[in-house]
Protein backbone atom coordinates (compact mmCIF):
# COMPACT_ATOMS: atom_id res chain seq x y z
CA UNK A 1 0.00 0.00 0.00
CA UNK A 2 1.47 3.33 -1.09
CA UNK A 3 1.29 6.47 1.00
CA UNK A 4 -0.04 9.62 -0.56
CA UNK A 5 2.11 12.73 -0.59
CA UNK A 6 -0.09 14.27 2.10
CA UNK A 7 0.29 11.15 4.28
CA UNK A 8 4.08 11.27 3.82
CA UNK A 9 4.02 14.93 4.82
CA UNK A 10 2.03 14.16 7.98
CA UNK A 11 4.31 11.26 8.92
CA UNK A 12 7.46 13.29 8.39
CA UNK A 13 5.95 16.14 10.42
CA UNK A 14 5.10 13.76 13.27
CA UNK A 15 8.62 12.37 13.15
CA UNK A 16 10.08 15.85 13.41
CA UNK A 17 7.91 16.59 16.44
CA UNK A 18 9.04 13.39 18.16
CA UNK A 19 12.68 14.10 17.33
CA UNK A 20 12.30 17.66 18.60
CA UNK A 21 10.80 16.44 21.86
CA UNK A 22 13.62 13.92 22.28
CA UNK A 23 16.20 16.61 21.64
CA UNK A 24 14.51 18.90 24.14
CA UNK A 25 14.40 16.13 26.77
CA UNK A 26 18.13 15.47 26.38
CA UNK A 27 18.77 18.49 28.60
CA UNK A 28 18.09 19.33 32.23
CA UNK A 29 18.13 22.82 33.71
CA UNK A 30 19.10 23.13 37.38
CA UNK A 31 18.71 26.16 39.64
CA UNK A 32 21.43 25.61 42.22
CA UNK A 33 22.24 27.30 45.53
CA UNK A 34 25.44 25.26 45.59
CA UNK A 35 28.54 26.85 44.12
CA UNK A 36 29.64 25.99 40.60
CA UNK A 37 32.87 24.31 41.71
CA UNK A 38 30.87 21.87 43.83
CA UNK A 39 28.34 20.82 41.18
CA UNK A 40 30.01 21.18 37.78
CA UNK A 41 32.17 18.04 38.16
CA UNK A 42 29.02 16.06 38.94
CA UNK A 43 27.06 17.37 36.00
CA UNK A 44 30.03 16.87 33.67
CA UNK A 45 30.25 13.23 34.81
CA UNK A 46 26.52 12.75 34.21
CA UNK A 47 26.73 14.23 30.72
CA UNK A 48 29.71 12.04 29.89
CA UNK A 49 27.82 8.93 31.01
CA UNK A 50 24.39 9.68 29.53
CA UNK A 51 24.84 12.32 26.85
CA UNK A 52 22.25 14.49 28.62
CA UNK A 53 23.34 18.11 28.93
CA UNK A 54 22.94 19.78 32.33
CA UNK A 55 22.59 23.53 32.30
CA UNK A 56 22.70 25.30 35.64
CA UNK A 57 22.25 28.72 37.19
CA UNK A 58 23.75 29.41 40.61
CA UNK A 59 22.56 31.94 43.18
CA UNK A 60 21.45 32.12 46.81
CA UNK A 61 18.39 30.04 47.67
CA UNK A 62 16.17 33.11 48.29
CA UNK A 63 16.67 34.69 44.86
CA UNK A 64 16.33 31.31 43.15
CA UNK A 65 12.99 30.61 44.81
CA UNK A 66 11.80 34.14 44.04
CA UNK A 67 12.79 33.57 40.41
CA UNK A 68 10.87 30.29 40.26
CA UNK A 69 7.79 32.04 41.64
CA UNK A 70 8.05 34.92 39.18
CA UNK A 71 8.59 32.62 36.19
CA UNK A 72 5.72 30.30 37.03
CA UNK A 73 4.83 28.03 34.11
CA UNK A 74 7.48 29.73 31.98
CA UNK A 75 10.42 28.66 34.10
CA UNK A 76 13.20 26.81 32.30
CA UNK A 77 14.20 25.12 35.58
CA UNK A 78 13.61 21.39 35.98
CA UNK A 79 15.37 20.96 39.34
CA UNK A 80 15.93 23.13 42.41
CA UNK A 81 19.13 22.15 44.24
CA UNK A 82 19.90 23.81 47.57
CA UNK A 83 21.25 23.35 51.08
CA UNK A 84 19.34 22.81 54.31
CA UNK A 85 16.04 20.99 54.67
CA UNK A 86 14.52 24.25 55.91
CA UNK A 87 14.99 25.79 52.48
CA UNK A 88 13.66 22.73 50.66
CA UNK A 89 10.66 22.59 52.98
CA UNK A 90 9.93 26.24 52.23
CA UNK A 91 10.15 25.61 48.47
CA UNK A 92 7.60 22.81 48.82
CA UNK A 93 5.33 24.99 50.97
CA UNK A 94 5.44 27.71 48.32
CA UNK A 95 4.29 25.19 45.70
CA UNK A 96 7.53 25.32 43.72
CA UNK A 97 8.12 21.54 43.67
CA UNK A 98 6.15 18.46 42.66
CA UNK A 99 5.95 14.96 44.17
CA UNK A 100 8.22 12.36 42.57
CA UNK A 101 7.30 8.68 42.56
CA UNK A 102 10.68 6.98 42.24
CA UNK A 103 11.50 3.64 43.80
CA UNK A 104 15.20 4.30 43.24
CA UNK A 105 15.09 7.50 45.31
CA UNK A 106 13.05 5.83 48.05
CA UNK A 107 15.56 2.97 48.17
CA UNK A 108 18.68 5.12 48.05
CA UNK A 109 17.65 7.92 50.42
CA UNK A 110 16.53 7.06 53.99
CA UNK A 111 13.07 8.29 54.94
CA UNK A 112 14.37 10.79 57.53
CA UNK A 113 16.48 12.51 54.86
CA UNK A 114 13.62 13.16 52.41
CA UNK A 115 10.29 14.93 52.30
CA UNK A 116 7.45 12.74 53.60
CA UNK A 117 5.54 13.77 50.46
CA UNK A 118 8.53 12.98 48.20
CA UNK A 119 8.85 16.53 46.89
CA UNK A 120 12.55 16.73 47.78
CA UNK A 121 15.38 14.35 48.61
CA UNK A 122 18.60 14.69 50.57
CA UNK A 123 21.68 14.03 48.44
CA UNK A 124 24.39 14.63 51.02
CA UNK A 125 24.42 14.79 54.81
CA UNK A 126 25.85 17.66 56.83
CA UNK A 127 26.64 16.95 60.47
CA UNK A 128 26.49 19.91 62.88
CA UNK A 129 28.60 18.88 65.83
CA UNK A 130 30.95 20.09 68.55
CA UNK A 131 34.52 21.26 67.86
CA UNK A 132 36.74 21.74 70.91
CA UNK A 133 40.24 22.85 71.91
CA UNK A 134 42.27 19.71 72.75
CA UNK A 135 44.46 21.68 75.17
CA UNK A 136 41.59 23.08 77.23
CA UNK A 137 38.84 20.44 77.35
CA UNK A 138 39.24 17.41 79.61
CA UNK A 139 37.97 13.94 78.84
CA UNK A 140 34.35 13.57 79.93
CA UNK A 141 33.54 17.28 79.92
CA UNK A 142 31.69 17.03 76.61
CA UNK A 143 28.50 14.97 76.47
CA UNK A 144 25.50 16.52 74.69
CA UNK A 145 24.32 19.68 72.94
CA UNK A 146 22.04 20.22 75.90
CA UNK A 147 24.90 19.99 78.42
CA UNK A 148 26.64 22.96 76.77
CA UNK A 149 23.98 25.01 78.60
CA UNK A 150 25.20 23.77 81.99
CA UNK A 151 27.44 25.50 84.57
CA UNK A 152 30.56 23.56 83.44
CA UNK A 153 30.61 25.66 80.27
CA UNK A 154 30.18 29.11 81.81
CA UNK A 155 32.29 31.55 79.76
CA UNK A 156 33.69 28.73 77.60
CA UNK A 157 31.33 28.59 74.63
CA UNK A 158 31.48 30.24 71.20
CA UNK A 159 28.62 30.13 68.70
CA UNK A 160 27.86 31.31 65.20
CA UNK A 161 25.09 33.88 64.88
CA UNK A 162 21.47 32.77 65.12
CA UNK A 163 20.79 34.57 61.84
CA UNK A 164 22.18 31.63 59.82
CA UNK A 165 19.76 28.88 58.79
CA UNK A 166 22.13 26.17 60.10
CA UNK A 167 21.58 27.19 63.73
CA UNK A 168 17.89 27.86 63.12
CA UNK A 169 17.55 24.29 61.87
CA UNK A 170 19.50 22.93 64.85
CA UNK A 171 17.15 24.67 67.27
CA UNK A 172 14.09 23.65 65.23
CA UNK A 173 15.14 20.00 65.46
CA UNK A 174 15.63 20.41 69.21
CA UNK A 175 12.07 21.74 69.46
CA UNK A 176 10.89 18.62 67.62
CA UNK A 177 12.74 16.49 70.15
CA UNK A 178 12.27 18.35 73.43
CA UNK A 179 9.37 20.74 72.95
CA UNK A 180 9.57 24.53 72.98
CA UNK A 181 9.85 25.16 76.71
CA UNK A 182 12.82 22.87 77.34
CA UNK A 183 14.58 24.00 74.15
CA UNK A 184 14.29 27.63 75.22
CA UNK A 185 15.90 26.78 78.56
CA UNK A 186 18.78 25.13 76.69
CA UNK A 187 19.30 28.06 74.31
CA UNK A 188 19.20 30.52 77.23
CA UNK A 189 21.90 28.43 78.86
CA UNK A 190 24.03 28.60 75.72
CA UNK A 191 23.70 32.37 75.64
CA UNK A 192 24.60 32.62 79.33
CA UNK A 193 27.73 30.54 78.69
CA UNK A 194 29.06 32.56 75.75
CA UNK A 195 32.64 33.79 76.07
CA UNK A 196 32.00 36.52 73.49
CA UNK A 197 29.41 37.71 70.99
CA UNK A 198 28.32 35.21 68.29
CA UNK A 199 30.49 34.99 65.18
CA UNK A 200 29.39 35.60 61.57
CA UNK A 201 30.51 32.16 60.39
CA UNK A 202 31.62 28.72 61.58
CA UNK A 203 35.27 29.22 60.62
CA UNK A 204 35.69 32.33 62.78
CA UNK A 205 34.07 30.51 65.70
CA UNK A 206 36.58 27.65 65.35
CA UNK A 207 39.50 30.07 65.06
CA UNK A 208 38.39 31.63 68.34
CA UNK A 209 38.38 28.17 69.95
CA UNK A 210 41.86 27.45 68.56
CA UNK A 211 43.12 30.80 69.90
CA UNK A 212 41.83 30.03 73.39
CA UNK A 213 39.11 32.68 73.45
CA UNK A 214 36.66 29.89 74.21
CA UNK A 215 36.85 26.11 74.55
CA UNK A 216 34.16 24.71 72.24
CA UNK A 217 31.73 25.61 69.49
CA UNK A 218 29.11 24.00 67.23
CA UNK A 219 29.76 23.87 63.48
CA UNK A 220 29.14 21.93 60.29
CA UNK A 221 31.94 19.40 59.94
CA UNK A 222 32.98 20.41 56.42
CA UNK A 223 34.07 23.80 57.79
CA UNK A 224 36.29 21.91 60.21
CA UNK A 225 37.69 19.85 57.34
CA UNK A 226 38.48 22.92 55.24
CA UNK A 227 40.14 24.75 58.14
CA UNK A 228 42.27 21.77 59.19
CA UNK A 229 43.33 21.22 55.60
CA UNK A 230 44.77 24.74 55.58
CA UNK A 231 46.02 24.76 59.18
CA UNK A 232 46.59 21.15 60.30
CA UNK A 233 48.43 22.15 63.49
CA UNK A 234 45.48 23.90 65.12
CA UNK A 235 44.61 22.27 68.49
CA UNK A 236 41.08 21.38 67.35
CA UNK A 237 39.18 18.10 67.43
CA UNK A 238 35.66 16.80 66.71
CA UNK A 239 33.33 15.51 69.39
CA UNK A 240 30.17 13.59 68.51
CA UNK A 241 27.50 14.47 71.10
CA UNK A 242 24.34 12.64 72.15
CA UNK A 243 25.67 9.14 71.44
CA UNK A 244 24.93 7.27 74.66
CA UNK A 245 21.96 5.08 75.53
CA UNK A 246 18.69 6.64 74.44
CA UNK A 247 20.29 9.91 73.34
CA UNK A 248 19.12 10.65 69.82
CA UNK A 249 22.42 11.30 68.05
CA UNK A 250 24.22 14.02 66.16
CA UNK A 251 22.12 16.72 64.51
CA UNK A 252 22.24 16.31 60.73
CA UNK A 253 20.88 18.31 57.84
CA UNK A 254 21.15 17.89 54.10
CA UNK A 255 21.84 19.40 50.78
CA UNK A 256 19.20 18.13 48.42
CA UNK A 257 16.94 18.72 45.46
CA UNK A 258 13.47 18.40 44.02
CA UNK A 259 11.79 18.55 40.63
CA UNK A 260 10.19 21.94 39.95
CA UNK A 261 6.42 22.13 39.61
CA UNK A 262 6.55 23.24 35.97
CA UNK A 263 9.56 21.19 34.85
CA UNK A 264 9.62 20.87 31.07
CA UNK A 265 11.89 17.83 31.23
CA UNK A 266 10.45 16.04 34.24
CA UNK A 267 11.48 12.55 33.15
CA UNK A 268 15.11 13.55 32.63
CA UNK A 269 15.08 15.55 35.87
CA UNK A 270 14.02 12.45 37.82
CA UNK A 271 16.71 10.40 36.09
CA UNK A 272 19.33 12.95 37.15
CA UNK A 273 18.12 12.88 40.78
CA UNK A 274 18.19 9.09 40.74
CA UNK A 275 21.74 9.13 39.39
CA UNK A 276 22.83 11.64 42.04
CA UNK A 277 21.45 9.30 44.73
CA UNK A 278 23.19 6.24 43.29
CA UNK A 279 26.35 4.59 44.60
CA UNK A 280 28.14 5.72 41.47
CA UNK A 281 27.53 9.41 42.10
CA UNK A 282 27.19 9.72 45.86
CA UNK A 283 30.89 9.95 46.63
CA UNK A 284 31.31 12.56 43.92
CA UNK A 285 28.46 14.57 45.44
CA UNK A 286 29.54 14.28 49.09
CA UNK A 287 33.33 14.15 48.88
CA UNK A 288 33.77 17.40 46.98
CA UNK A 289 32.53 19.35 50.04
CA UNK A 290 33.65 16.94 52.78
CA UNK A 291 30.07 15.89 53.47
CA UNK A 292 28.58 12.44 54.08
CA UNK A 293 26.71 10.38 51.47
CA UNK A 294 22.95 10.28 51.97
CA UNK A 295 22.92 6.77 50.49
CA UNK A 296 23.90 4.56 53.41
CA UNK A 297 25.40 1.86 51.19
CA UNK A 298 28.18 4.24 50.09
CA UNK A 299 31.55 4.37 51.84
CA UNK A 300 32.65 7.66 53.40
CA UNK A 301 35.57 9.59 51.99
CA UNK A 302 38.81 8.78 53.84
CA UNK A 303 39.09 12.33 55.24
CA UNK A 304 35.67 12.36 56.87
CA UNK A 305 35.94 8.70 57.89
CA UNK A 306 39.02 9.64 59.91
CA UNK A 307 36.84 11.86 62.08
CA UNK A 308 35.14 8.76 63.50
CA UNK A 309 31.76 7.07 63.34
CA UNK A 310 28.64 8.54 64.90
CA UNK A 311 24.94 7.90 65.22
CA UNK A 312 22.73 10.38 63.38
CA UNK A 313 19.56 11.90 64.79
CA UNK A 314 16.79 10.31 62.72
CA UNK A 315 14.00 12.81 63.31
CA UNK A 316 12.82 13.72 59.80
CA UNK A 317 14.78 16.74 58.61
CA UNK A 318 11.56 18.33 57.34
CA UNK A 319 11.01 19.41 60.96
CA UNK A 320 13.82 21.92 60.40
CA UNK A 321 11.47 23.70 58.01
CA UNK A 322 8.18 23.19 59.83
CA UNK A 323 9.55 24.58 63.08
CA UNK A 324 11.94 27.19 61.69
CA UNK A 325 9.73 30.21 62.43
CA UNK A 326 9.21 29.05 66.02
CA UNK A 327 12.95 28.44 66.35
CA UNK A 328 13.78 31.97 65.20
CA UNK A 329 11.27 33.46 67.66
CA UNK A 330 12.63 31.27 70.47
CA UNK A 331 16.24 32.30 69.83
CA UNK A 332 15.17 35.94 69.81
CA UNK A 333 13.40 35.52 73.18
CA UNK A 334 16.48 33.79 74.59
CA UNK A 335 18.74 36.68 73.56
CA UNK A 336 20.66 34.60 71.01
CA UNK A 337 21.78 37.19 68.49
Amino acid sequence: MKCSNSMKFLLSGALLVVMGQAAQAAEVVVYSARNEQLIKPLFDAYTKETGVQVKFITDKEGPLMARLKAEGRNTPADILLTVDAGNLWQAAQEDLLKPVDSQALKTNIPAYLRDPGNQWFGLSVRARTVIYNRNKVKAGELTTYEDLAGPTWKGRLCLRTSKKVYNQSLVAMMIAEHGEEKTEQIVRGWVANLATDPFPDDTKAMEAVAAGLCDATVVNTYYYGRLMEKKPNLPLAIYWPNQKGKETGVHVNISGAGVTKFAKNEREAIKLLEWLSSSKAQNLFADVNMEYPANRSVMWDATVAAWGNFRQNQINVSEAGKLQTRAVMLMDRAGYK
